[in-house]
């Protein structure tokens, strides 16, 4: 199975700049998206049917033009989980998980913690969705959560290491990232590639994408059952649709 995770910075601009060729070119089984800033009835869903993802679940935040997650199959899954049932996280759409046969894919999207209210926002959600994942695994093993995590995790993953108090490289976040995947969970990418650096995210400022400087954002991880099952963990930085770029990972299903 070949999944891809995109954060897409609004759906409908990267639609304008041909999002759905290199969809087609792409074609992964199943595409996680972020970030939509739309509402599903806002969209021509024909674009993606015509592409080949007959089944394609949005889940968009209550504030119009913000935040929202969705999820593109080539193949009907068993059931889509829509939220968490968790209303402190559920009322900005940053949740949503189809269940097929033997896996179950997620796509997350993580706040950022752009001010001091946010990132009190982006710590509580950190702890309910660790928890969540923790339970959800003792009926779901085979899961991977893929998305926009908004925090890098080792030095190697951003391009000033050195950089100090800003949201997405602090302490507490690295910290609560490394528990994340301690709690029975493998940073697909990492695992496959240990020094490679790459990024997922760069900066619209200062021609940060031209210059390389960037930070790794956007993460595949997979649960400890699926591990010798993980083929191939790559960043696809060819793609500029978004100031993100996509992320792959191939699970042997």
């Amino acid at each position: 199975m070949k999944i891809i995770s995109y954060n897409v910075n609004g759906i409908r601009a990267a639609l304008n700049k041909g999002f759905i060729d290199w969809l087609k070119n792409a074609d992964p089984d199943v595409i996680c998206l972020q970030e939509i800033k739309a509402m599903r009835e806002q969209l021509d869903l024909s674009l993606f049917e015509d592409a080949g993802y007959k089944y394609n679940y949005w889940y968009s935040a209550q504030k119009k033009g913000y935040s929202g997650v969705a999820i593109l199959s080539k193949m009907e899954p068993n059931h889509i989980e829509y939220g968490t049932g968790i209303e402190t996280m559920d009322f900005e759409g940053r949740n949503i998980r189809v269940d097929f046969d033997r896996i179950s894919v997620m796509s997350m999207y993580l706040p950022s913690g752009t001010n001091d209210a946010r990132l009190s926002f982006k710590f509580n959600y950190m702890d309910e969705i660790l928890e969540y994942v923790s339970n959800l695994r003792k009926t779901i093993p085979n899961l991977v959560v893929c998305g926009d995590y908004n925090i890098c995790h080792e030095a190697i993953d951003i391009h000033n290491p050195k950089m100090k108090g800003v949201s997405g490289f602090l302490p507490e976040e690295r910290e609560w990232l490394g528990n994340f995947i301690d709690s029975g969970l493998i940073d697909s990418f990492r695992h496959l590639n240990p020094e490679r650096v790459e990024y997922s995210w760069w900066s619209y400022r200062a021609n940060s994408r031209a210059n390389n400087k960037g930070w790794r954002l956007d993460y595949a991880m997979v649960t400890k059952p699926l591990e010798d099952k993980i083929k191939r963990a790559i960043i696809l930085t060819e793609a500029k649709h978004s100031d993100h770029c996509p992320i792959l990972v191939e699970i042997e299903n």
